[in-house]
């Protein structure tokens, strides 16, 4: 079984240009939509967006803002 630590971290959604933080088990982005970038949760949207300009995750890294995890019902 996986831990949910394993999942924690920066997450980005290629389609919209938003990343979120995930840093409880409220809610796991799944794929596709959503793209693994890294599990430094503190990671600055400076970095991140360098993170994604090296993985070709976006075609436009410097558009990339922070998004909002989606409420439960």
């Amino acid at each position: 079984m996986i831990s949910h630590a394993s999942k924690f971290g920066i997450y980005l959604n290629p389609n919209d240009h938003k990343v979120v933080r995930i840093t409880s088990p409220y809610w796991f982005p799944e794929a596709p939509d959503w793209v693994y970038v890294t599990d430094e949760v503190n990671a600055t949207l400076l970095k991140i967006r360098d993170l994604i300009k090296e993985n070709s995750l976006a075609g436009d890294p410097e558009s990339v803002t922070w998004g909002r995890i989606p409420l439960k019902d």
